[in-house]
C-alpha cells in the first residue's frame, strides 16, 4: 500500500476494499486522538492563563497533529504490512466496535462543545453591539476643563504644565513647542509626559533660555479637536545678562496657524492649469479648496514645488495661504521660473496635490534677431578673490546661433554692473577673478550672436568672497553661563619665519581657454597671512613665467588664462608672507588646455503620441553620452509650414515631455536638441506627423435615465449618450437593474445595445426598480451611470402622453439656442398634437413657457435669453387629453457663444455640384458629423450624399429643386456640443443654382465683345478678346450665316497668348452689309459674339473706310498734317497756323483770302513743318475765308478757315478784375490790351446793371475800365461783373466781394465820422449865442478838434466846446460879434482816419437884412487818411 497522503476527494468517498477501509478507520482514530490531545493542551493553556485561542485555532492545531500522526501511522503500517497476520486482523476487528462507540461519544461531545462556542460567540456579538450603542450615546469631541497656565521661572528650575480634558473615545494628546512636535524620545532628560484619568502633564527638567517658548497641547479624537496654550519664560539671576526681559514677553502667546493635525480632508475646488507667460510679466497661480473640518487655528500646510524643489518666499516669489485659497505670485517672471509647479496640502492624515506646467517665453529682444537671455546663473567654489559662474544656454529656434557670453558682476548694495570678460566666452562656465575679500557679489550673463546681445539673465544669489577653510581653522568652545571661547589655529602655529611650499598642486578644472589650479596650504603655515605666486612653463621651453606678478593670490586656487591652445604646460606655486617667499612646489604633470566636454550628439528617434485636445506627449531616445547634459529643448512645427516654434524655454532633464498650447485638429511634427555647457546639439530627426486629439480612453458615463413607458411587466428606458466617447466610436451599452432596497445588481443584457432606448422585460408588477447604464468602445467599458430613480413597474393608463426624451441642446449663441428632443414612446389615448418648451434660470423657481402655442416640430429655437446666464429646459407633450408628463430637466447651459464658433457655409464644387460644408477642428476619430434637415437626420441617399474626411464634412445635393428649401443642421459628436444650422431660402438657392449652371455650362469669359476699327488704308479690322485661350481652342468667323475662311480678302489671325482673334477686310464695300459673328470653343467652354452692321451703322463704317482711304492717298503727296486754325497771342493779335508734311524743295505754299492772294513779307520755311499768318488788331474788315495751298509734281492739298467774330480776342484782351483801395472806398479795375469803338462795356452788381452815380462811379480809358464804390457797406457785398460786348458775343469778368477781407476796411468802417447835425452855412445876429452841435462816431473813440479859419483857437469864456458820452460834440460862442464870422471846422479822427466838416458862420448886425441861404443843406465832409501803422499791413 502506498504511503502517500490520501487525496481530499478520497476521504469522503466510500470504498469497499476491506484493507483500505481498515486504514481509513485507523486514520479516523488517529485524527480523533490528535484532536483530543489538542483540546487537552488548549485547556492547559486556559487554566494556566498563558494564552487564549478560538475554536478555529484549536481545529488548525488538531489537524496539524492529526496529519503528523497519520504520516507516522502510515509509516508504521507500511513497515508492518508484511507481518500482519490473520490473528491481528481478528483482534483489530474486536477492538473496532469499542473504538466506534468511543468515536460516537467523542463526536457527541464535540458537537456540544461547538454549540457552546456558537452561543458564546452570539453573546459576545450582542455585547459588542450594546457596547457600541452605549459608546455612541456618550461619544463627544474633546473638551478642555482646566486649561494650561503660563509660568515664569528661573534658569535651571523645573516646571510642569498640566491641563484636564474629557471626551469619548479617549482623546490623544500631543504637545508642541513653538509649533514643533515634542518627542520625549529625542531628549528624555529634558521632557517627560504623563497622562492619568484625563489629566495630562508635561514636565520640563532644568529649563534654560532655549526653553522660553509657547507650549501648546492638542487633544484629538474622531469627533474633533481641542487645544490650549501657554507661555513659559525662563529668567536669569543676573538681570544685566538676561537677553529677553520678562516685561517684554507676553504672558498669553497665540497658537500658530500652521500646525498640521490629522483627519483634515482637502478637496480642490478650482485648480491652476497650464499657463503661458512672458519674461518681465507678473503672474499668480491660484488654487481654491474646501478644507474639512474648517478650523481657524488648525489647518494643513501649503507647500509649493517647482520641479520637486520646495519654494520659499523670496524676491521673486511670494506665497499665500488662507481663506480657502493658496496662491504663488511672481513679481517679475524669468525663464528660471519655468517648470512643473505642484501645490501640496500636507497634513498628518495625508497629502493632496495638484500640478501644472508654467511656460515662460523670451521677452522681445532689444535688438532684432538677438538671442534670448541665459538662465539659471549659479556660483560655485567661491573663495577670497575668485568664483566660478555657470549658466544654461538659451534656445535659438529662429535666431542665429550663440557665439559666446558676457559675464557681469555687481557688488551687493550697488547698481554698477561691470563686465568681467573682454571677449565672449563660448562655454557656459567662467572663473571670475579680481574679487575683493569680504565683499558680496551677484552675477548675470548675456548671450551674443551675429545680430547682437541679448537681455541680461536674472541675477544670481549673492556670494561672499571668503575662504571656506577659514572656518575650519577656527574653533568655538562653549563654557558655562553661555560664554564661549574662540580659538584660531593660527594662534597655535609655531614661530615659522619663511613658509614651506604648497603641496598637492593640481588642475581642478581644464578648459580650452583657462586652467584652474588648486593646492593645499603649507603645513605648518605660520601665524602670518599667506599669499601665493603661480608660475607656468611650456613643456620643453626650460623657462618659467610668473602668472600673477602684479596681484598676489590669497586663495589656494587660481584660474590661469592666456594659454596657447594645444600646447602642454607645467605649473608650480610659491608661498609668501612678510618674511619671504618659499621654495617652489613640486611641478605638476603636463597639462594641455582643452575642452574636457564636447557638443552633445543629437537625440535619437522622436515619437509623438496623442494626449489631450491641446497637447501631445513627445518621447525620444537619449544621446549616447548624457553625463554632462543640462537637458533638452523641444520644438514643434505645423505640417507644411516649415516654421518652428520652441515648446520649452528652459532645458528639461528627462526624455519625455508634454507639449501644450497646440491647436486641436492640426497636424504637427516635433524635434529635440540636447544641451550642455558648450551649447546645443544638432536637431534630431523629425517625428512622424501627429494630429492633436485626445488619447483613446474608455467612454464617459451615460446620464439622464428616463422611464418612457411601462405595461406592468416591462419598462422602456431611455438615456443620453456619454458626453465623450473616449476617442473611439461607442459600440453599445450594458444595463444593470436591481429592486429597491436590494444590494446586488443584475445584468439585463449580455449583448451590446446599440440604441439609447431599451425595453427591460420580465419585471414584477408593482415592484420598484432602479437601473444604471454603462457605455463600451474599443478600449473597454466605461464607468456606469449614477443609479436612476426608483421606477414603479405599474402599467401606464393615463390619457395624457408620456415624457419626451433625449433632450439635446445645440447651436448655443449669445442670446439663443436650439432645443431638440424625441417623441414620447407612450402617446396616451390620442395622438400627440404638439409640444411646450419651458425654461428657467438656475437657482430660480418660476418656469417660463417659451412658446404660447404648442409646436408640432420636435425642435425649437429659444431666443431672447440673457448672455452669460445659465438656464435649464424641459419639454411637455400635448394631446387632446391635455399636457403630459414633463421630460427630464436638461443640464444647466451657459448661454454664451464659444470663441471661434464656426457656421455652415454653402458652395459649388468644380463639377457644379451644390453642397453645404462644415469644419470642426475639435473633431476626433470617434466624432460623427450628423447632418439633418429640419433637425431630422438625413438618410435619403437619392437626394443627398454626405462626404466626411478628417475634420471636414460636406452635404451634396444630388438633384436640387425647390423641395430642398429649409433649415439644415449639423452636430458633431464627441465634442463640447459643437453644432450649427443653415437656412436655404429662395435667394440663396437661386444663387447656387445659377453658379452651378455656369460651372456645368461654362462660357469663355470675354474681355471685349466683337468690335471693329478702320485702319489707315481704309481696311476694316474685326476683333474680339477673351480672358484666356488654351492652345487647343478653336474659332470661326461667320458673315451673314456663312463661314469665311482665311484668304487675301479676309485675313484671319489668332493670338492665343493674349486671347485676341481678328479678321481684316482689305476692301470694305457696300456688299459687306450684314451680321458678323465669332464662335469660340475651348474644351467644354463656349462663347460667341455678334456685330450687326446694317443701315446707318453700316453707312458710317463705309464712309469712315472711304475717308481713311482718301486720306491715305492724300498723304502720298504734300499735305497738311494739321489744317488751319487760329489763336490769339498775348498782344491780342490773331495768328493763323497750320502744319505741313511730306514736303520737298519744289513744294509751293500760298495764302489766300476770299479767293485773292495775300502778300506776305516773308515766305514760310516749309522744312520746319509750320506756317503762320499774323493779323494785328482784328476788325470787321479782316473777316473772311482764308486758304492755304500746297502743290508740287506729286499733287496738291488745300486747307480753309472762315474767320469771323472777335469774342475770343476780347476775352484774351481783358485781365481779371482787381481790387484797389482808395480814400473814397474800393475801386474795381479791369485792364484791356485791346479796345476799339465797336466794343461796349457794362458793370453789374448781383445781376443788376449799375448806373454811374455818386455812390458808384464808372469810368476808364483805352487800357483800363473801373468801378468806384464810395464808402462801401454791407449792402455792397456780392458778385460784381464786368461785361464786354463785341459783335454777336459778349465776355465777362466776375469778382465776388462777399468774402474779401479788404471789402470792409477798418479805416472806412471804424474811422472817425461826423454822422450829422452841422449845416454848411449858419447866419446869426450879433450879440446872440451860437451853438454848433453834431454827432460823431469812431472805434476807438475819435479825437475831436475845432478850428477857425483852419487854425486852432484857445478856449476861454467866449469860446467853449464839449464832448459828451464820446459822441455828442458841441461848440458854443457867447455874444457873437462880426469878428466871429468865418469858417469853422470840426476835425474828427482816430487811428483808422477821419474827416473834417466845414461850417460857414455869418454874423449880421441888428437892423441889417439877414442873408438868404438854402435850407436843409448839410456840410460836406473831407476825408482824413488813416495812420501809417494801419496802412502798413495793407501794403504787405
Amino acid at each position: 500500500m502506498s504511503s502517500v497522503a490520501v487525496p481530499f476527494y478520497q476521504r469522503r468517498h466510500k470504498h469497499f476494499d476491506q484493507s483500505y477501509r481498515n486504514i481509513q478507520t485507523r486514520y479516523v482514530l488517529e485524527e480523533y486522538a490528535a484532536r483530543k490531545a489538542a483540546s487537552r493542551q488548549a485547556a492547559y493553556y486556559e487554566s494556566t492563563g498563558l494564552g487564549k485561542t478560538t475554536c478555529r485555532l484549536c481545529a488548525r492545531r488538531a489537524r496539524t497533529l492529526a496529519h503528523e500522526a497519520m504520516q507516522e501511522s502510515r509509516k508504521r503500517t507500511h513497515e508492518q504490512k508484511s507481518h500482519v497476520s490473520d490473528e491481528k486482523r481478528i483482534r483489530f476487528a474486536s477492538e473496532l466496535s469499542a473504538l466506534e462507540k468511543e468515536i460516537h461519544t467523542a463526536r457527541h461531545r464535540a458537537r456540544e462543545h461547538l454549540d457552546r462556542l456558537a452561543v458564546q460567540r452570539m453573546v459576545e456579538e450582542n455585547m459588542a453591539l450594546e457596547r457600541h450603542i452605549i459608546e455612541e450615546r456618550i461619544s463627544r469631541a474633546p473638551e478642555i476643563l482646566v486649561r494650561l497656565r503660563s509660568h515664569t521661572i528661573w534658569e535651571k528650575m523645573s516646571v510642569s504644565l498640566c491641563f484636564t480634558v474629557q471626551g469619548f473615545p479617549t482623546p490623544v494628546v500631543q504637545w508642541y513647542k513653538n509649533e514643533e512636535l515634542i518627542s520625549p524620545a529625542s531628549d528624555p532628560t529634558k521632557y517627560r509626559i504623563e497622562s492619568k484619568y484625563g489629566v495630562h502633564v508635561l514636565h520640563i527638567n532644568r529649563a534654560d533660555f532655549d526653553d522660553s517658548a509657547t507650549y501648546s497641547a492638542v487633544a484629538t479624537n474622531v469627533h474633533g479637536q481641542a487645544s490650549t496654550n501657554c507661555a513659559v519664560i525662563v529668567r536669569r539671576f543676573r538681570e544685566e545678562e538676561e537677553p529677553h526681559p520678562a516685561a517684554l514677553m507676553p504672558f498669553h502667546l497665540p497658537l500658530s496657524h500652521d500646525v498640521c493635525f490629522t483627519h483634515i480632508d482637502v478637496q480642490f475646488l478650482e485648480k491652476f492649469g497650464v499657463t503661458f507667460a512672458t519674461e518681465g510679466e507678473t503672474l499668480t497661480l491660484k488654487c481654491s479648496m474646501l478644507i474639512t473640518p474648517e478650523l481657524k487655528r488648525l489647518r494643513p500646510r501649503a507647500e509649493w514645488y517647482r520641479d520637486d524643489v520646495l519654494l520659499k518666499d523670496s524676491k521673486w516669489t511670494q506665497l499665500y495661504f488662507g481663506e480657502g485659497q493658496a496662491a504663488l505670485s511672481f513679481s517679475h517672471l524669468n525663464k528660471d521660473d519655468e517648470g512643473l509647479y505642484t501645490l501640496r496640502m500636507v497634513s498628518r492624515g495625508g497629502i493632496s496635490e495638484c500640478s501644472a506646467f508654467l511656460f515662460v517665453r523670451d521677452a522681445d529682444a532689444l535688438i532684432a534677431g538677438a538671442p534670448g537671455a541665459p538662465m539659471d546663473v549659479k556660483c560655485h567654489d567661491a573663495n577670497r578673490d575668485y568664483v566660478i559662474v555657470t549658466w544654461k544656454p538659451p534656445n535659438t529656434t529662429s535666431e542665429s546661433p550663440v557665439i559666446g557670453y558676457f559675464v557681469d558682476k555687481c557688488e551687493v548694495g550697488l547698481e554698477n554692473w561691470v563686465q568681467c570678460n573682454d571677449a565672449p566666452v563660448k562655454v557656459c562656465k567662467y572663473p571670475v577673478t579680481g574679487l575683493q575679500e569680504g565683499r558680496s557679489y551677484v552675477f548675470r550673463v548675456r548671450a551674443v550672436n551675429s545680430a547682437g546681445i541679448s537681455r541680461p539673465s536674472r541675477a544670481s544669489e549673492p556670494v561672499a568672497a571668503l575662504d571656506p577653510l577659514d572656518l575650519e581653522r577656527t574653533q568655538i568652545v562653549h563654557v558655562d553661563e553661555g560664554r564661549k571661547i574662540v580659538i584660531s589655529k593660527d594662534d597655535l602655529e609655531g614661530d615659522v619665519q619663511i613658509p614651506s611650499p604648497p603641496t598637492n598642486v593640481h588642475a581642478s578644472e581644464i578648459s580650452k581657454t583657462y586652467v584652474v589650479l588648486s593646492w593645499d596650504p603649507p603645513v605648518p603655515r605660520g601665524r602670518e597671512p599667506l599669499t601665493y605666486f603661480i608660475e607656468k612653463s611650456m613643456v620643453g621651453s626650460g623657462s618659467w613665467q610668473r602668472v600673477n606678478a602684479q596681484v598676489a593670490v590669497k586663495s589656494p586656487r587660481y584660474a590661469v588664462f592666456d594659454l596657447a591652445e594645444g600646447k602642454p604646460y607645467v605649473f608650480r606655486v610659491l608661498s609668501a608672507n612678510k618674511n619671504g617667499i618659499s621654495d617652489p612646489s613640486e611641478i605638476t604633470e603636463p597639462i594641455q588646455p582643452q575642452d574636457t566636454i564636447v557638443l552633445p550628439s543629437a537625440p535619437g528617434q522622436v515619437v509623438a503620441t496623442r494626449n489631450t485636445k491641446t497637447s501631445v506627449v513627445v518621447q525620444w531616445d537619449k544621446p549616447k553620452h548624457e553625463e554632462d547634459l543640462y537637458g533638452y529643448y523641444i520644438e514643434y512645427s505645423v505640417v507644411g509650414s516649415n516654421r518652428w516654434e520652441p515648446s520649452n524655454h528652459k532645458p528639461i532633464k528627462y526624455n519625455r515631455f508634454v507639449v501644450h498650447g497646440l491647436e486641436t485638429g492640426e497636424q504637427y511634427v516635433f524635434r529635440v536638441k540636447a544641451v550642455n555647457a558648450l551649447g546645443l546639439s544638432e536637431n534630431s530627426q523629425e517625428s512622424e506627423a501627429v494630429t492633436v486629439q485626445a488619447a483613446l480612453t474608455c467612454p464617459s458615463y451615460p446620464h439622464g435615465i428616463t422611464l418612457l413607458n411601462c405595461d406592468g411587466h416591462s419598462m422602456t428606458l431611455g438615456w443620453k449618450a456619454p458626453r465623450y466617447s473616449g476617442g473611439s466610436p461607442i459600440l453599445g451599452y450594458y444595463i444593470d437593474k436591481r429592486e429597491a432596497n436590494h444590494q446586488n445588481w443584475h445584468e439585463v443584457n449580455s449583448s451590446l445595445i446599440t440604441r439609447t432606448i431599451y425595453t427591460v422585460e420580465d419585471l414584477t408588477e408593482d415592484a420598484f426598480y432602479e437601473f444604471k447604464v454603462a457605455a463600451a468602445n474599443l478600449v473597454g467599458i466605461g464607468q456606469p451611470s449614477d443609479p436612476s430613480e426608483h421606477f414603479k413597474c405599474k402599467a401606464w393608463t393615463m390619457p395624457e402622453p408620456g415624457p419626451a426624451y433625449d433632450l439635446m441642446i445645440c447651436e448655443v449663441r449669445n442670446t439663443s439656442l436650439v432645443l431638440l428632443w424625441k417623441a414620447p414612446v407612450y402617446e396616451g389615448k390620442s395622438p400627440i398634437t404638439g409640444y411646450l418648451v419651458d425654461y428657467k434660470e438656475v437657482d430660480t423657481e418660476d418656469w417660463i413657457t417659451a412658446n404660447e402655442k404648442p409646436t408640432s416640430k420636435r425642435y425649437f429655437k429659444v431666443t431672447d435669453l440673457h448672455e452669460g446666464h445659465t438656464y435649464v429646459f424641459k419639454v411637455r407633450a400635448v394631446n387632446d387629453a391635455g399636457v403630459g408628463k414633463s421630460s427630464e430637466i436638461s443640464e444647466p447651459v451657459l448661454v454664451e457663444e464659444r470663441p471661434g464658433t464656426k457656421e455652415i457655409y454653402s458652395g459649388v464644387d468644380e463639377e457644379g455640384n451644390i453642397y453645404l460644408a462644415f469644419d470642426c477642428k475639435e473633431a476626433t476619430d470617434a466624432s460623427h458629423f450628423a447632418w439633418g434637415k429640419s433637425y431630422e437626420e438625413i438618410d435619403d441617399s437619392h437626394k443627398f450624399k454626405i462626404e466626411t474626411e478628417g475634420n471636414h464634412s460636406k452635404l451634396y445635393f444630388k438633384n436640387p429643386d425647390k423641395s430642398d428649401l429649409g433649415t439644415y443642421s449639423i452636430s458633431v459628436s464627441d465634442t463640447d456640443g459643437i453644432s450649427s444650422s443653415f437656412v436655404m431660402d429662395d435667394q440663396e438657392f437661386e444663387r447656387l443654382m445659377a453658379l452651378s449652371y455656369e460651372i456645368k455650362n461654362p462660357t469663355i469669359p470675354l474681355k471685349s465683345e466683337l468690335a471693329y476699327e478702320v485702319l489707315d488704308k481704309g481696311e476694316v479690322r474685326f476683333w474680339i478678346q477673351a480672358e484666356s485661350l488654351s492652345p487647343d481652342s478653336t474659332f470661326r468667323f461667320v458673315i451673314n450665316d456663312k463661314e469665311v475662311e482665311n484668304s487675301d480678302r479676309h485675313k484671319i489671325n489668332c493670338d492665343r497668348s493674349n486671347g485676341i482673334i481678328e479678321m481684316v477686310m482689305e476692301k470694305f464695300t457696300i456688299d459687306n452689309e450684314g451680321t458678323y459673328t465669332v464662335q469660340i470653343q475651348d474644351g467644354k467652354a463656349k462663347n460667341q459674339s455678334s456685330l450687326v452692321l446694317i443701315g446707318d451703322a453700316f453707312k458710317g463704317v463705309l464712309a469712315e473706310s472711304e475717308l481713311q482711304r482718301k486720306e491715305y492717298l492724300r498723304k502720298q503727296g504734300p499735305h497738311f498734317s494739321e489744317f488751319l486754325y487760329w489763336n490769339v497771342t498775348e498782344e491780342c493779335e490773331v495768328l493763323l497756323s497750320c502744319k505741313v508734311a511730306n514736303i520737298k524743295k519744289e513744294t509751293d505754299f500760298k495764302w489766300y483770302k476770299d479767293g485773292s492772294g495775300v502778300d506776305v513779307e516773308e515766305l514760310p520755311d516749309l522744312q520746319k513743318g509750320e506756317c503762320h499768318l499774323s493779323i494785328p488788331k482784328l476788325s470787321r474788315k479782316d473777316e473772311g475765308v482764308y486758304k492755304a495751298t500746297l502743290s508740287d509734281d506729286r499733287g496738291h492739298d488745300v486747307s480753309s478757315l472762315e474767320l469771323s467774330g472777335k469774342g475770343n480776342i476780347h476775352s484774351a484782351s481783358a485781365s481779371p478784375l482787381k481790387i484797389l483801395c482808395t480814400e473814397e472806398g474800393i475801386r474795381l479795375q479791369c485792364f484791356l490790351k485791346y479796345y476799339n469803338e465797336e466794343m461796349k462795356v457794362s458793370w453789374s452788381h448781383r445781376e443788376s446793371k449799375i448806373s454811374s452815380g455818386e455812390k458808384m462811379k464808372i469810368g476808364g480809358g483805352e487800357d483800363v475800365a473801373w468801378l468806384q464804390i464810395s464808402e462801401p457797406t454791407e449792402k455792397d457785398k456780392g458778385n460784381y461783373t464786368f461785361e464786354i460786348f463785341g459783335g454777336k458775343e459778349s465776355f465777362k469778368r466776375t469778382l465776388d466781394l462777399s468774402g474779401q477781407g479788404i471789402f470792409i476796411r477798418p479805416d472806412l468802417l471804424y474811422r472817425g465820422k461826423v454822422i450829422g447835425g452841422l449845416p454848411d452855412v449858419v447866419t446869426i445876429m450879433d450879440g446872440k449865442t451860437l451853438n454848433l452841435t453834431c454827432t460823431v462816431f469812431g472805434n476807438p473813440d475819435p479825437e475831436v478838434v475845432w478850428f477857425k479859419n483852419d487854425k486852432a483857437f484857445e478856449i476861454d469864456e467866449h469860446y467853449a466846446y464839449s464832448l459828451e458820452q464820446g459822441k455828442y460834440a458841441s461848440l458854443t460862442i457867447k455874444g457873437v460879434t462880426s469878428e466871429d464870422s468865418g469858417k469853422y471846422s470840426i476835425h474828427v479822427k482816430n487811428k483808422y482816419g477821419g474827416e473834417t466838416v466845414d461850417v460857414t458862420v455869418s454874423v449880421y448886425r441888428h437892423g441889417e437884412k439877414m442873408p438868404e441861404i438854402k435850407p436843409g443843406q448839410l456840410a460836406k465832409p473831407r476825408p482824413i487818411p488813416p495812420s501809417e501803422e494801419v496802412l502798413k499791413p495793407e501794403g504787405k
